[in-house]
């Protein structure tokens, strides 16, 4: 801890996509302990297991690279860890190319990639799916199963001398209570600090919502200056209470409102809000604003952790084909319907899953809610989902065919094949997963 027993973690990404500037601008002006990269959802950890399965020496996260690249001589400059679960399917590759980084970059740096969750061989194909409660059998062909490994599982890694600590799927609030109660010393059975902890990491763990950006609409939620929003640190104190602010000059806001719709964010039930660490009681957080920027949060408490792990299964769930056209003019939808129709005739008897949305008209909440003006511009998108990839592409197919057997005046036809991959969850005993660390360095 670098300033008056205060521990200063910041948090650079929310999604695997997230912008790679703000994370600069953390390591190079916000003094940091650590920076935390939460760069997995469930979909992203599937189709990281299907690039590994393709290439064993992949499978972590597209932007690992460009981000090591960046980030690591700011890093050791700053002398602030990073931990992050861009491993994905993957961590020991990815920690063995962030090795090849440094070596090129001339840095000294050690590594620690944490294992386990990765329990595809764990699970039965007989277990019950908590959102279908029908065996994973029914689902199709799986092709992953990671479970949401918790602190615990983090703190080996964070004991040792470790410059980079890079994991699989893990909760997203684990990722910050793991150095919070490493650096503090914390019990991992005292289930109020645990639960304070976890309200600090589940109100960071997507970087630029809590400063504006998911927050921001230009009527009622206006935000200043969006292109350079800035992503959020904490300052937390040993009894848990932590201020999280931003660095001064970025753009965006951090107040009560945009840390009242991130406390509440994907939040179910705030009574029990179930992580593998604790399970956190929301209802009695106090948030206060301190000055401009600044956002004081207190009061999460919790109770025993249970004593089974999420796991996110994904399977193989077909092919998706799509086909879109742009109308415009004075009958723009009238056309558009046509040219729906006419697919409508021509393909559902051959696809149980067909979806014709009219894109600006009632694409977004399949109803026009009312009175609606009329659009002078309508882009038609057909998608079904099939088996196989071939029958998926008869979908653009049909509308490319549109050119020119009408309606009149259709253009910009784009078509695409995707393979979907599906996602459903199951619970495993906690006892069944034994979490390891690979070390690696130059």
């Amino acid at each position: 801890m670098k300033r008056n027993n205060l521990l200063r973690i910041g948090c650079g990404a929310g999604i695997s996509g997230d912008r790679l500037e703000p994370s600069v601008v953390l390591l190079k002006q916000a003094d940091l302990d650590y920076l935390v990269l939460e760069c997995l959802a469930e979909r992203t950890i599937a189709l990281a297991q299907k690039r590994k399965a393709q290439d064993t020496s992949k499978g972590y996260d597209p932007l690992l690279e460009k981000r090591m690249r960046l980030y690591l001589p700011l890093l050791k400059k700053h002398n602030t860890r990073l931990i992050t679960n861009m491993g994905a399917a993957n961590p020991v590759a990815a920690a063995n190319k962030i090795i090849e980084i440094a070596k090129e970059l001339g840095i000294k740096i050690k590594v620690a990639a944490v294992t386990g969750d990765d329990v595809l061989d764990k699970i039965s194909i007989h277990e019950i799916a908590l959102e279908t409660n029908e065996p994973l059998y029914k689902s199709g062909e799986l092709i992953s199963a990671n479970a949401y490994l918790g602190a615990d599982a983090l703190l080996p890694a964070l004991q040792s001398d470790a410059d980079v600590i890079i994991t699989g799927r893990v909760a997203d609030p684990s990722l910050f209570v793991a150095p919070i109660v490493h650096e503090f010393g914390w019990d991992l059975n005292d289930h109020n600090l645990v639960g304070q902890a976890t309200v600090i990491g589940h109100l960071m763990e997507c970087a630029g919502q809590i400063t504006g950006g998911y927050f921001a609409e230009p009527v009622k939620k206006k935000v200043e200056q969006m292109a350079t929003l800035g992503h959020p640190f904490a300052d937390i104190s040993f009894n848990g209470e932590a201020t999280i602010s931003k660095v001064k000059g970025t753009g965006g806001i951090i107040n009560l409102a945009t840390a009242k719709e991130q406390l509440l964010y994907e939040v179910t039930n705030p009574y029990e809000y179930v992580t593998p660490d604790v399970i956190a009681d929301f209802t009695q957080v106090h948030l206060k604003e301190t000055a401009k920027d600044h956002v004081l949060a207190t009061g999460g408490s919790g109770k025993a952790k249970p004593s089974t792990l999420k796991v996110s299964v994904g399977y193989k769930a077909g092919f998706i084909g799509e086909g879109e056209i742009s109308y415009a003019g004075s009958i723009a939808l009238e056309r558009a319907k046509l040219a729906g129709e006419i697919i409508h005739e021509r393909l559902y008897n051959d696809f149980n899953e067909l979806r014709i949305d009219y894109i600006g008209y009632n694409s977004t909440h399949r109803t026009t809610f009312g009175n609606t003006a009329i659009p002078y511009e309508i882009r038609l998108r057909v998608a079904a989902k099939a088996t196989d990839a071939e029958t998926a592409a008869i979908v653009g197919e049909e509308v490319e065919a549109l050119y020119t057997n009408g309606p009149a005046g259709g253009g910009g036809v784009r078509k695409n094949i995707n393979e979907v991959i599906g996602i459903v969850s199951v619970l495993i005993d906690r006892k069944k997963i034994q979490s390891s660390i690979t070390f690696c360095e130059t």
